[in-house]
């Protein structure tokens, strides 16, 4: 068992008890961290999001659903796409010297990606992520408002640590306009928010996290490097109470 990084952690798991989450225990691996960059007037996205959908019941996997904005012009404005979403593509694509960002694209710990209709590259990439060595910083949730981050080694360049809020159910948006006109497409793990909490020097840190905008969202931390590096750790809460059924969007 590997010590705290920091007395806090100690502390944190009273806090955590009494607060209804479930502590993450220091030394647990963290999850294996797969982004599917997805868009709903694109027409090949379909078969990649069902893939996504069916990886988000695999231990030890966290799969997150971005809805990117640039294929808007096609005549179906994205129901979940935000800049942002297109921001931390890009920065990922130049991370990993792409000409240009795509969809369906999939990226494994930041490290490597594949396109998402490519179920056995994905596949590979999960299977290595799954076996590399675990190095990542310990991490603590402190009630609802405050995560801990502990010590460990830091890429060249620094690092930085992000909260995303997703939503954990299984949703059905019927496209009218576009290319994928008249089709219903499966989403899963569709990420609602995105916020960079701060910089992360390798040393034991507390950040705020903001108040959720909706209770129902499921949450969780990322450790990487600065402008889309490769994640270094992650640490999930999820909400109190979640009906983990089935929506419709339209």
């Amino acid at each position: 068992m590997r010590k705290a990084a920091f007395p806090l952690l100690h502390l944190a798991l009273v806090i955590l008890a009494l607060s209804g989450f479930a502590p993450v225990p220091a030394w647990a691996k963290p999850p294996v961290v797969v982004e599917l960059f997805t868009a709903q007037g694109c027409s090949s996205c379909g078969k990649a999001n069902q893939m996504a959908a069916d990886l988000a019941d695999r231990d030890g996997v966290l799969t997150l659903t971005y809805s990117v904005d640039y294929w808007d012009y096609l005549g179906w404005p994205d129901t979940f796409a935000k800049p942002a979403f297109a921001e931390r593509q890009r920065a990922y694509a130049k991370r990993l010297a792409l000409r240009d960002v795509y969809t369906p694209q999939v990226v494994v710990d930041g490290k490597a990606q594949t396109s998402g209709v490519k179920a056995e590259a994905v596949e590979t990439l999960v299977a290595a992520a799954i076996k590399a060595p675990n190095r990542s910083p310990d991490m603590e949730f402190i009630g609802a408002s405050r995560v801990a981050v502990g010590s460990g080694p830091v890429p060249r360049g620094g690092g930085e640590v992000w909260l995303v809020r997703y939503d954990p159910r299984e949703q059905d948006v019927a496209v009218r306009r576009g290319d994928n006109r008249g089709q219903t497409l499966v989403h899963r793990n569709v990420v609602r928010e995105l916020v960079l909490l701060g910089p992360w020097s390798g040393r034991p840190k507390l950040y705020k996290l903001p108040p959720a905008g909706d209770p129902d969202l499921a949450a969780v931390v990322i450790v990487q490097g600065t402008k889309g590096g490769r994640v270094l750790g992650a640490l999930e809460a999820t909400p109190a109470k979640t009906d983990g059924g089935k929506t419709a969007s339209r």
